[in-house]
């Protein structure tokens, strides 16, 4: 099984990428965020015609996340398009569970500076989704978190820290819940393969950031324990970043074994 996340930065403007995308790589799941279309917006027919379903949690100009799914997973069920108990007008969450597997997709806050009330709100978020997964480990072994996390785990994720030291994205505040997930038994899959490796997944347009390769590792796609028997690979598809009118995201893959 492959299941991947990529932040499309429009789904409207990048649609014909992930068409593409999906049929070269042909995965089970792929998460999607920052769709910036409400749900009646996203072309359904056109990635059913590409043999996908979807779900969707949209929201116009802003935001929005989606998973894209072979039907022959079977139907999702427990379908959650918010953090329980966390008022958020956002469309940030999608979660859906896929025959013994339980997959949260995130489009996590950005913050925008220290200083901003965006930031507050990035901790408020960060503290809900906290306790939300905590739950999710409860009542789901196997259990997949995904996503644009807007969180650049250690100095090694990050092409030049002392740049970015104390910066939205680099704090202690967002490093200490990425830690903390690890510490509560979810394992980053990136680097369960490349424990040193850069593996950037996200490069400013501005100042020829991909052609530079002065990159941040913000996207990620993190496991429990229990999924751990069947890691075969993960990498950046760092190919979609370079093509015509890209995001400036690229794809995380993961590729499973039999259960």
């Amino acid at each position: 099984m492959l299941i991947a996340t990529w932040n499309v930065n429009s789904l409207k403007v990048r649609l014909p990428q992930v068409l593409s995308w999906l049929a070269q790589w042909q995965p089970s799941i792929l998460g999607v965020q920052e769709l910036k279309q409400t749900n009646d917006a996203v072309d359904v027919a056109a990635l059913r015609a590409s043999g996908y379903e979807v779900l969707i949690n949209g929201q116009k100009t802003y935001n929005g996340v989606a998973l894209i799914y072979d039907p022959a997973l079977g139907a999702p069920t427990n379908i959650i398009t918010d953090i329980p108990g966390f008022e958020d007008p956002q469309r940030r969450v999608i979660a859906a569970t896929f025959g013994t597997l339980r997959v949260i997709n995130l489009y996590v806050v950005n913050g925008e500076s220290t200083t901003s009330d965006k930031f507050i709100y990035k901790q408020r978020w960060l503290d809900a989704l906290t306790r939300w997964i905590e739950v999710e480990q409860s009542q789901h072994p196997n259990l997949v978190l995904m996503g644009d996390f807007n969180i650049a785990p250690t100095d090694a994720d990050v092409h030049d820290p002392a740049a970015f030291k104390g910066q939205v994205l680099c704090t202690d505040i967002e490093r200490n819940h990425f830690a903390q997930w690890l510490t509560m038994g979810m394992i980053d899959t990136l680097r369960y393969f490349e424990p040193e490796n850069a593996c950037y997944t996200w490069w400013d347009y501005r100042a020829a950031g991909f052609r530079r390769d002065r990159g941040l590792r913000i996207d990620h796609i993190l496991v429990s324990e229990a999924l751990r028997p069947r890691l075969l690979h993960a990498e950046v598809d760092r190919e979609a970043r370079g093509w015509e009118r890209p995001s400036d995201h690229a794809p995380v893959r993961l590729l499973f074994g039999a259960d």
